[in-house]
Formats: C-alpha cells, structure tokens, sequence
C-alpha cells in the first residue's frame, strides 16, 4: 500500500464575490477517487451541481455507475487489513494533517459549500470550524482504543478482550452539512482502522470531494477512503450493500430512507449507525429567562436555514410567557435579510431546491387553514432561486401536518400549554426523538425533563448542542448509534474475547 502522490486531472474554479471582496474557489476535484486516483465514471456521465440562490450550474460531476461501487469496495477492501495493521499513531497523524490542511482551507472550503447549499457564508464559516473538530477529536482517539484484562469470577482463567475494525464502511451523507457530515463519519473510522466508501448528496458534493483531496494531500494511503458522488443513489449503493464483504453501513438522512437501507443491511447483519430525521420540540416555560430563550430559539430555529435535522421545529410556550416570548421572537424574525450566502449581512439563504421551497408552504397553508395565526412571513420570496420568508406561526392546531412533520425550512411553530405535565406530553408526542430544547430557571424542573423527555440529545436553555466531544444520536426512529466522543470510535470497533487459563495453576 503505497502514499498516493499524483494530482487530480478533473477539477472545477470558481469565484464569487463576497462583500466587496472577489474570493477565488480554488481547484475542486470533479470526478471520483477511488483507489488512490481520481477518475471518471466509468460510463463518462456526469451530473450538474447548481448554486441554489440562482439556478446556475456551478460545475459536472462524474455520475458513478453501480460498477464504480463496487470498484471502490474493491479497493476499500484490498487495503483493509494494511490499514487496521497501520500504528495508531500513524492513522492520528493522517487526521491531525488533514485538520490542519481544512484550516488552511478554510475560506476556500467555505466559499464551495456556501455556493452548492445556499447557507450563509458566516454559518459556512462556521461549520468548517465545526467539521475539523471531528478530525481533530479522533486524531486523538486513535492512540487510545483500549482492552481489558481481568479474572473470570472462578478464578481458573483470564479473560483479554480486545477491540479491533469492523472492516471496510459505506458511508451516505446528506447534502445540508457537506463538510461536517463527512468527517463525523470518515474521521472515526479511520482512527479505528476502517477503510471507507463514501457516497456524498448529490446536491452538494464539492465540499467534500474538495475535502478527500486534502486528505490525498496530506498522505491518505491508496484505497483507505473511496468517494464516489452519484445522481442515483439506489442503482449505487444497492450492491454495494448487497456485498458480504462489507461490514459497516452508516447513513445520515430521512427515516423512511434509512428504514429502507436497515432492510437491506439485515441480510448481511451489517454493523449500523443511522442518524435519522428529527421533529424537535422546544419547550419555553413560564420562569425561563425571555432574553437567553429568544437568542437560544433563534439559534435552535434558522441556523442553516432551517435545514437541519436539530433544528427546533415544535415550540411549546407556557401560557404566562407566551404573548412575550411571541412578540420578542417575531420582533427578531422580522429583522432577519434575506440574500445570497454569499452577499455580506445575509442571515437566510435560499432553500436547498423548489421542493423544499413548495413542502414549507405547504405546510404554512395547511396550519393557518385549521386555525393558526399568521404572525411573521409566510410566502414565497420574489426573487431568484429558492427562497421562502422566515415565518412565524402562533396557536398552531391539533392536527395540523406542520406538528407531525419535520419541516426543513424556516418556519416557526408555537402552540401554548398550561401545564409541565402537557407540556412533556406534547414534546412526546411524536415518532422522533433526536433533540428536544427546554428553557427554565427550575432545575429541579430541568432535571425531570432531561429524564422524561423522549430524547436522545438535551439543550437546556442552549440552542445549539452538536459538539465533537459528545454522543451525538437519537432514540425512537430518530436512529440507532452514535456520532462523535468516545462513543463514536465503537461504533467502528468490534469486541473479541479471549479466555486463557489461570496461569498461577500447577
């Protein structure tokens, strides 16, 4: 297994102008990498990536064949065992290099995922902060991948258990976090000795085929990571399931697609982590302080857009703060600009596509038809690309599709409750469990809620709770696993005991 040198034949520039300043995308690999290389599809058919703010097509990308998969599980495989046999030390350096090289990059890397997705070039910004931590967190984690040792509870033998790669993973990643969702995945499994193949969105495969290229520079080993972008993502990713020589499938997406993807990894008994949809409740009781729950709600709510599987998508208020807290919200609401991603002052961008645009309308029509009241926004935006107005909607309905449904987009959902009893009840009341958010100066209260919320993650009185250094996942059919801390290395990590006996016996 040798360093891959070579540089990629197949890239796209751009430029755009942020501000008053003309920021230059440097070089983006357009085709896969597979085995070391970058190459074209093996059909030669590419697919279009647009700038969702125009419509404009912002570069081709080779369209990999259900044969390209399986070419890059021929390399993810044929460079498994040197891989799991390469020093952890060895395997941390290629991680820490690579963080390195995204700081380095970071303008550049911003400026692609804010063209491709649309988000604020600021929250772009941000997500390349938040994106490295995951290299930097399981750089670090790679030289502390422990065992154990102890005595059987006779006393006639030891027991050593040990920890060692599950094997080659094929990883899918959503096209929201371009960056962040990446490494979440491929840093863990590197540190633990994983081979990977990673199949980007779609919609946004230039941050991260602008990230493998890093890794290639800072010494990625030939067949380690595989990448391979394609516009149909079942006729793909089908036999590569399918193939018993995988042994980890991680997704982030949709519930119904991931139920259809644990279906099919059942047949091989596949190792999986599926970080699902979300429909988080956000609970504002009477006591809480109305300054830090505003800020908070306005984090939880529009950071990127909306579109994000944490964003809060119920808000409970408790009777007694509510006219308040709804004045103070719509107050922020309104102040919010619409824009570019990459116009400086922008604090909504435009929604990843038509579709999204036509769901979050949708849903504002049906709420505001059984009874809700139009506070804040509430239409299309008339200008070019996909944009819908930061909408604020009070006394929203039983029954309402916008309670049940995990909205994508910049729309606020508030229904009052009088009592904490109903107020747990109605943050329950859903199939998902990925994050809940409560306000609250009680903490005897907040110690009840963080055990009686149906949840996998807590943000009590923050709005923002993703952090490298901490589990993140959900329950119920917000998904199985985690991602991130320690818990995110076992993911990757298989158990193997071994009894030998007692060596003290004559």
């Amino acid at each position: 297994m040798t360093d891959q040198t070579t540089t990629s034949t197949t890239t796209t520039s751009t430029t755009t102008t942020v501000g008053d300043a003309h920021v230059t995308v440097a070089d983006v690999p357009t085709g896969l990498f597979i085995g070391g290389a970058w190459r074209p599809a093996s059909g030669g058919a590419t697919f279009d990536v647009r700038d969702p703010s125009t419509g404009a097509v912002l570069a081709s990308v080779a369209d990999a064949t259900p044969e390209d998969g399986i070419a890059a599980l021929d390399a993810a495989v044929a460079a498994q065992d040197d891989w799991a046999a390469t020093a952890p030390r060895r395997r941390s350096d290629l991680l820490r290099r690579t963080f390195d090289l995204v700081h380095e990059h970071a303008d550049d890397i911003a400026a692609v995922m804010t063209l491709e997705m649309g988000k604020p070039l600021a929250e772009s910004r941000g997500e390349v902060v938040y994106g490295a931590e995951f290299l930097r967190w399981f750089s670090e984690e790679a030289v502390r991948i422990g065992g154990d040792y102890r005595t059987n509870p006779e006393g006639t033998g030891r027991g050593i258990v040990l920890k060692r790669p599950v094997g080659p993973v094929y990883a899918i990643t959503p096209w929201n976090f371009p960056l962040a969702m990446a490494t979440r995945k491929i840093a863990p499994a590197l540190a633990a000795g994983c081979t990977v193949v990673l199949k980007p969105a779609d919609l946004t495969p230039l941050t991260t085929l602008y990230l493998v290229e890093l890794f290639r520079q800072a010494g990625l080993p030939d067949g380690v990571l595989n990448v391979v972008p394609a516009s149909d993502a079942k006729a793909l990713s089908a036999p590569v399931i399918a193939d018993r020589r995988l042994r980890k499938l991680t997704f982030t997406g949709s519930t119904p697609v991931g139920s259809a993807l644990l279906k099919q990894a059942a047949d091989n008994v596949l190792k999986t982590s599926m970080e699902l949809g979300g429909n988080a409740p956000l609970l504002v009781f009477d006591d809480a302080d109305l300054d830090l729950a505003v800020d908070a709600a306005m984090q939880a709510k529009f950071r990127n857009v909306g579109e994000a599987c944490t964003a809060a998508n119920r808000f409970f208020v408790q009777e007694g703060i509510a006219d308040a807290f709804t004045a103070a919200l719509s107050e922020r609401i309104d102040a919010l600009r619409i824009g570019r991603g990459t116009e400086d002052g922008t604090d909504i961008g435009p929604l990843i596509d038509s579709r999204a645009v036509d769901k979050a309308a949708g849903l504002v029509d049906d709420a505001v038809a059984r009874g809700a009241r139009l506070v804040s926004g509430g239409q299309r935006v008339d200008r070019e690309g996909t944009f819908y107005a930061p909408t604020l909607l009070d006394d929203v309905q039983p029954g309402s599709d916008i309670l049940t449904t995990e909205i994508f987009g910049p729309v606020v959902s508030i229904t009052r409750f009088a009592t904490e009893e109903e107020g747990i009840r109605l943050a329950n009341d859903t199939e998902y469990g990925l994050v809940a958010y409560a306000f609250t100066e009680d903490m005897r209260r907040g110690q009840r809620l963080a055990e009686r919320l149906e949840t996998g993650m807590l943000g009590w009185n923050t709005g923002v709770v993703s952090n490298a250094a901490f589990p993140f996942g959900g329950v119920k059919a917000s998904g199985l696993g985690r991602e991130g801390s320690h818990e995110g290395l076992e993911e990757y990590l298989e158990t193997v005991y071994v009894l030998t006996p007692d060596p003290f016996a004559a």
